[in-house]
C-alpha cells in the first residue's frame, strides 16, 4: 500500500492526527450528524440545542451530572454548602486552566456568573438562573453565589451555567471562537458544513479517548440516516423510529422534552380563550403517536412539564379528541375560518416538522385558516425568544434539565419567560413566589396550582413526552444520557 492509498482508507485527518501522536497510538476520530447547526458558541446567552451539543464537550460547570442524572462535582471540588438563606460557598478545583492558558479561579466565576445574568445581555437562558443575583470571590479558589431569594435547587442551577474566560468573552471573538476548560477544544468551524473538535491533552480530568470529533449539520433525517448506513457518520441524533430496525445500532432513553404549542394569549385569534380550547380539543394525539411514534413517545398530561420534574401535576389529564366540540366553540367565539400561523422548524427535534405540520391539519379540519411557517432554525429561535410579536402558535419540544417545574414555568409560563406569550401577572407572581419556597410539600401545591392555572386558560398546547433516539455505527460505544446532552468523553470506539 502507498503513503497516499494508506492516508486515504484512514482519512486524512486522522492520518495527520495518528502520525503527531507518535507511532505507538492510533488516533480515534468520530463523526456525529447533529440536526441543526449552532447559531452561536457563546455558551450563555442563546438557549440553542445544536450550540449545547457542541458547546457541552468546551466549557463546564461548577457542577455536572452523573448520565444517570445524580449531582456531582465539575469544576467544583465539592457539592456546595449553604451558608445562609441566600448564600451558597463553592469550593474551586485547583490548577485548572481554559485553553488559552489562562487560570480557571474564583475571578472567572464572577464574571460568568455576572455575565449571565447581566440584563443588558438579555440571556436567554434566563429561566435556568431566575434567582441568582451575583458572585463575590472570598479567595482564589473559593465563591459565593447569592440569591434573590430561598432557592432549593440553587446547586441544579449550577450544573447548567458554563464557565467563560473573562479575558476572552471581553476581548476575542467569543460567539465563534470558543474558550473553555473541557476535554475538547474547537479546531474549525466551517459555517454551513461542519464543526471539529480536538481533545485538549492538558484536561484537568485526563484527556480523552477519542482525538477528534467532527460535527455535520443535517436537517433531514434521511440524509442522516443515508450518510449512518453509509458509513459517514458514528452518532446520528433525532433517528426517526421507523428506521430503529434498518440501522447498525440505536439506543432510545426516555427524554427530558415534551413537544408543545406556545400560544399568543394576546393575539386577534388566540387571544380568545375558546378558540385556545378548540387548538386542544382539535389534535387526535393518540393518532400521532402511533403514526409518527411507534411507541417512543407518550401523550402529554394536560402540560409541557415533564414528569420527572419535581412539582409535575398528576391530577391533570391529556386533552381529549373532541373535533366536534373544537369546532362549536370556534363558532360560539365567532372565528370560523379565522387565520392563525404557526410557526416551527425543521431537524431539530425529532419529528419535528411532522408534528407541526399534523398539528397544523388539525386546526384546519374545525375551520381555521392555517399559515404554516418553517423557519431557519436561527430564525426561529428570534420568532421563539426575540422581542418581536409574538406567533399565534409556535412549536417547541421543551427540556428541563434542571429537574424542576420552575425552569419550564419560567421559560414559557412567566410572562417575563424568554418563550412566553401571556400577559398574566398573576401566574407570574404564583411562579415566583414557587420559587422561593422551601417547604416541599408547599412548593408542590403551588406549582400544581400554577399549572391548573394554566390548563384552564389553554395558554399552551402540550403534545408528547419525547424519547430520545440516536443511531450508531457498528464501532461506536455509547449509553445516551437522560439529559440528551452528547459527551463525547463518554464514548469510545472499537476499530
Amino acid at each position: 500500500m502507498t503513503f497516499t492509498t494508506f492516508a486515504r482508507s484512514i482519512g486524512l485527518a486522522a492520518f495527520l492526527s495518528t502520525t503527531a501522536l507518535g507511532s505507538s497510538a492510533w488516533a480515534q476520530s468520530i463523526a456525529i450528524a447533529i440536526g441543526s447547526e449552532p447559531s452561536t458558541l457563546d455558551p450563555q446567552l442563546r438557549d440553542d440545542g445544536g450550540e449545547r451539543m457542541v458547546n457541552d464537550n468546551i466549557y463546564e460547570a461548577l457542577l455536572a451530572r452523573t448520565p444517570e442524572g445524580e449531582l456531582v462535582p465539575g469544576l467544583a471540588a465539592a457539592l456546595p454548602e449553604q451558608l445562609d438563606a441566600l448564600t451558597w460557598q463553592f469550593k474551586l478545583r485547583d490548577g485548572v486552566t481554559f485553553h488559552n492558558g489562562a487560570p480557571f479561579n474564583a475571578a472567572a466565576v464572577v464574571a460568568s456568573v455576572a455575565r449571565v445574568i447581566d440584563p443588558a445581555n438579555n440571556s436567554e437562558q434566563m429561566a435556568y438562573f431566575g434567582t441568582i443575583a451575583g458572585a463575590e470571590a472570598v479567595d482564589d479558589l473559593t465563591v459565593n453565589i447569592t440569591t434573590t431569594g430561598p432557592d432549593p435547587i440553587l446547586p441544579s442551577r449550577m450544573y447548567w451555567m458554563k464557565m467563560i474566560e473573562p479575558g476572552h468573552a471581553a476581548t476575542g471573538d467569543i460567539a465563534s471562537e470558543a474558550v473553555g476548560t473541557g476535554p475538547y477544544k474547537l479546531q474549525s468551524w466551517s459555517r454551513g458544513t461542519d464543526l471539529v473538535l480536538v481533545a485538549n491533552a492538558d484536561y484537568w480530568g485526563g484527556a480523552p479517548e477519542i482525538d477528534e470529533a467532527t460535527y455535520r449539520f443535517v436537517a433531514e433525517p434521511g440524509t442522516r440516516l443515508s450518510g449512518l448506513m453509509a458509513g459517514e457518520f458514528d452518532v446520528v441524533t433525532a433517528l426517526m423510529p421507523e428506521f430503529t430496525s434498518a440501522v447498525p445500532k440505536f439506543a432510545a432513553v426516555a427524554g427530558l422534552e415534551t413537544s408543545v404549542f406556545v400560544v399568543g394569549t394576546d393575539n386577534e385569534v388566540t387571544g380568545n380563550p375558546l378558540v385556545r380550547e378548540a387548538l386542544n380539543l382539535a389534535i387526535d394525539r393518540q393518532a400521532m403517536v402511533d403514526s409518527l411514534f411507534m411507541g417512543y413517545a407518550q401523550i402529554a398530561k394536560g402540560s409541557h412539564i415533564n414528569p420527572a420534574a419535581f412539582g409535575f401535576n398528576t391530577a391533570l389529564d391529556s386533552y381529549p379528541y373532541d373535533p366536534d366540540r373544537a369546532r362549536a366553540l370556534l363558532a360560539e367565539a365567532g372565528m370560523e375560518g379565522a387565520p392563525i400561523t404557526v410557526v416551527g422548524e425543521s431537524g431539530r427535534w425529532l419529528k419535528d416538522r411532522e408534528q407541526i405540520e399534523a398539528v397544523a391539519a388539525y386546526w384546519a379540519e374545525i375551520g381555521l385558516n392555517v399559515t404554516t411557517d418553517i423557519q431557519e432554525f436561527s430564525v426561529y429561535l428570534d420568532s421563539l425568544m426575540g422581542s418581536g410579536p409574538r406567533p399565534d402558535a409556535i412549536f417547541i419540544a421543551n427540556s428541563n434539565e434542571l429537574l424542576d417545574a420552575d425552569r419550564e414555568m419560567s421559560f414559557i409560563y412567566h410572562m417575563d419567560g424568554a418563550a412566553a406569550s401571556n400577559s398574566d401577572a398573576e401566574m407570574a407572581a404564583m411562579i415566583d413566589a414557587a420559587r422561593v419556597e422551601t417547604d416541599v410539600e408547599k412548593r408542590q401545591a403551588m406549582y400544581g396550582e400554577i399549572q391548573q392555572h394554566a390548563h384552564d386558560l389553554n395558554y399552551t398546547v402540550p403534545l408528547f413526552n419525547l424519547q430520545d433516539i440516536y443511531g450508531m455505527s457498528t464501532r461506536m460505544e455509547w449509553q445516551p444520557r437522560s439529559d440528551a446532552k452528547l459527551i463525547i468523553a463518554e464514548m469510545t470506539v472499537s476499530e
